[in-house]
C-alpha cells in the first residue's frame, strides 16, 4: 500500500543527513577522475545517457538514496500515477501526460472514456487534418496553401511548443521535412501580436487558438487581435483558425474554428507538449510523422523510468541527487546548460515545468513542510552562457548545481574547421572543460583567479538533437520533476499559484479596486 509522508518523516533521509561529505575536486582529479566518468553512467533512451559522475556522490551517498527511493515509494507512486490513481490532489485530478505518447500499465479509464484510445485519436485527427493542410485539400478562401502556422497560447499552452518547435526546425530543414514555418504569440502586450502578424502573409496563415478552458484572457484577447487583422485584411477568420481545447469548453463546437481537437483536465498545461497542444502546431510545421517520433522517444524513456532498479533509472536518480543538493546540502537553485542552440527555449520551458510543479510550502494534504522544495531554475545555451552568468557559478558564494546537455554532432551538419578543429569540436571541448573546471577548480594565490571548484554538475549525452532524442530529453525532465514532487511529498499537477494575479487583474479591468491596487491602477493609466 502506498503511504504519503513529508520527507523530514523519513528515516533514510535522516539516514542522509549523516553520510560524509563527498570532496568533488578530490574524487574528480587525476584517474579518479576518469574512472568516475566511465563508471557514473546510466543509458537513457534513442541513445542519450546521463552521467553524474561530477555530482557530490560516492556509493555511500547512492546507497542511501537507493533507501530513500525505497522508502518513498517512489515507483510504486509512479506505476499508481500511470495506471490511473487520483495523484493531482488539489483538483481531484488523474495526471495522464504519459498516456499520450504511450501505454506503461493498465487501460485507464475516466469519464467513461479510455483514455488511451482517445488520446490516439486526437493524435490520428490532427494528422489527418495536417496532411490534408500539407496537400492543398484545407486552403484559404482563395485556394491557396496555407505557409505559416501560428500557435496562440500562453503558460504551458506556449513555452513547451515553442521550444520543441525550435529544436526541430533546422533538423527538419536538413532533412526535408519541414512543411510550414510556425510563429508564436503568447504575451497580452500588442507589441507581441503586432510583431507576429506584421512578420506574416495572413492571407496563407492558419492560426491555432489553444485554452483548454476556452477562458484564458490573455489568450482570447490575442485571438480577438489576430481576428482584428484577418478582418482588416479582407478574410473570413473562421476559415483561418483552429481550436485546441476540452471537449466542454466554449470553443469546442463553434463555427469560428475550422476544426477543434481535444485535450482533457487530466492533461496539465506545462506537461502538454506531447498531446494535441503540441501535436497541432508540430504536425503542421514538420508532417505527422515528425511529432510521432517524438512522441516515440518520450515514451521509451518514460519505460525507463519505471524501472525498479534505481540506479539504472536516469529520472528517478538525477531526482534523487537533486533532492539531497537541494535538501541535505543547501543549494537553492539550479541551472540548465543545454550546449546545442536548437535548445534555445528549452531551459525556458522547464522553468515552468519545475517552478510550477514544485514551488509549493504545503504538502498534499494542505500542511504546511518544514523544508525546502523546488529549487529556482534558470539556464541559457552553451557557450553563450558561459559569456553571461558563468562567474557568478564559478566564484560565486553560492553554489549553483548544473544540468549540462551536449550533442556530438550538430543538426545542420555544416561546419567549417578553423585552427585544427571545427565549431562543434569547439563547442563540445567547452562543455567538457566547464565540468571539470566547476568540479576541480585551480589554485591561485591571486584570489580573483583562484577557483575553489567543488560545484557539481551532471551531463546528458547523446549524437544530434532529432525527433526521438527531444522526446526522450522532455520525458527525461518531465519525470525528474514529478519524482521530486514524491519526495517533497507535494502536489506536482496544480499551479494555484498562478491563480491570484489573474482575480485581482480582472477586478483592475472591472474598475473595482481600492488601496494600493487603485493607486497601482491610477499610476498605469487603466
Amino acid at each position: 500500500m502506498v503511504t504519503w509522508n513529508n520527507l523530514d518523516k523519513l528515516a533514510s533521509f535522516e539516514e542522509l543527513k549523516k553520510v560524509e561529505r563527498v570532496n568533488l575536486a578530490e574524487v574528480m582529479s587525476g584517474e579518479n577522475g576518469a574512472e568516475r566518468v566511465k563508471s557514473y553512467s546510466v543509458p537513457m533512451a534513442e541513445g542519450l545517457a546521463y552521467n553524474y559522475a561530477a555530482k557530490q556522490v560516492n556509493e555511500d551517498v547512492l546507497a542511501t538514496l537507493v533507501k530513500l527511493a525505497e522508502e518513498a515509494q517512489l515507483s510504486e507512486k509512479f506505476e499508481e500515477l500511470y495506471n490511473g490513481a487520483v495523484i493531482n490532489t488539489g483538483e481531484n485530478r488523474l495526471v495522464l501526460h504519459q498516456l499520450t505518447r504511450g501505454q506503461l500499465g493498465n487501460t485507464v479509464t475516466a469519464d467513461g472514456v479510455d483514455k488511451r484510445a482517445f488520446y490516439v485519436e486526437q493524435q490520428n485527427r490532427i494528422a489527418e487534418f495536417a496532411n490534408k493542410v500539407h496537400a492543398g485539400e484545407i486552403t484559404n478562401a482563395a485556394g491557396e496553401k496555407f505557409t505559416t502556422v501560428v500557435q496562440i497560447g500562453i503558460g504551458g499552452s506556449d513555452l513547451g511548443p515553442r521550444a520543441m518547435y525550435l529544436a526541430l526546425e533546422n533538423w527538419a530543414k536538413k532533412n526535408g521535412c519541414f512543411k510550414m514555418e510556425a510563429k508564436f504569440i503568447s504575451n497580452v502586450d500588442p507589441d507581441d501580436a503586432a510583431a507576429v502578424l506584421n512578420s506574416i502573409d495572413v492571407a496563407h496563415s492558419i492560426f491555432v487558438l489553444v485554452s483548454k478552458s476556452g477562458t484564458t484572457l490573455e489568450t482570447l484577447t490575442n485571438e480577438s487581435f489576430v481576428k482584428d487583422a484577418l478582418k482588416n485584411a479582407g478574410l473570413d477568420a473562421s476559415k483561418h483558425m483552429i481550436a485546441v481545447t476540452s471537449e466542454t469548453s466554449p470553443l469546442a463546437k463553434s463555427d469560428d474554428y475550422l476544426a477543434a481537437f481535444f485535450m482533457d483536465d487530466y492533461i496539465g498545461g506545462r506537461y502538454s507538449s506531447t498531446s494535441a497542444v503540441g501535436g497541432a502546431v508540430l504536425s503542421l510545421a514538420f508532417g505527422p510523422e515528425v511529432f510521432a517520433a517524438f512522441l516515440e522517444g518520450a515514451a521509451a524513456e518514460d519505460k525507463l523510468s519505471a524501472n525498479k532498479d534505481v540506479l539504472q533509472n536516469p529520472e528517478m536518480l538525477d531526482a534523487l541527487i537533486g533532492v539531497y543538493e537541494r535538501n541535505v546540502l543547501g543549494y537553492p537553485s539550479t541551472a540548465v546548460l543545454p550546449y546545442s542552440q536548437a535548445l534555445n527555449r528549452f531551459p525556458a520551458h522547464l522553468q515552468q515545468v519545475d517552478m510550477e510543479s514544485n514551488g509549493k510550502s504545503v504538502n498534499r494534504f494542505g500542511e504546511p513542510v518544514n523544508y525546502p522544495t523546488g529549487p529556482v531554475l534558470f539556464g541559457e545555451p552553451g557557450t553563450n552562457g558561459q559569456h553571461s552568468f558563468y562567474q557568478l557559478l564559478h566564484q560565486g558564494t553560492d553554489i549553483v548545481p548544473l544540468q549540462f546537455v551536449g550533442f556530438r554532432n550538430n543538426q545542420m551538419e555544416t561546419d567549417v574547421d578553423i585552427q585544427g578543429s571545427t565549431s562543434q569540436q569547439k563547442l563540445c571541448a567547452n562543455v567538457a572543460a566547464q565540468i571539470v573546471a566547476f568540479a576541480c577548480g585551480k589554485a591561485d594565490e591571486n584570489k580573483n583567479k583562484n577557483f575553489e571548484g567543488g560545484r557539481p554538475s551532471s551531463i546528458i549525452i547523446g549524437d544530434q538533437v532529432n525527433p526521438k532524442t527531444l522526446g526522450a530529453l522532455l520525458a527525461h525532465f518531465e519525470n525528474k520533476i514529478m519524482f521530486q514532487g514524491f519526495l517533497w511529498n507535494v502536489n506536482s499537477f496544480d499551479q494555484e499559484g498562478v491563480q491570484l494575479g489573474k482575480v485581482l487583474a480582472k477586478r483592475v479591468l472591472a474598475h473595482e479596486t481600492d488601496g494600493a491596487l487603485k493607486v497601482f491602477s491610477d499610476l498605469l493609466n487603466i
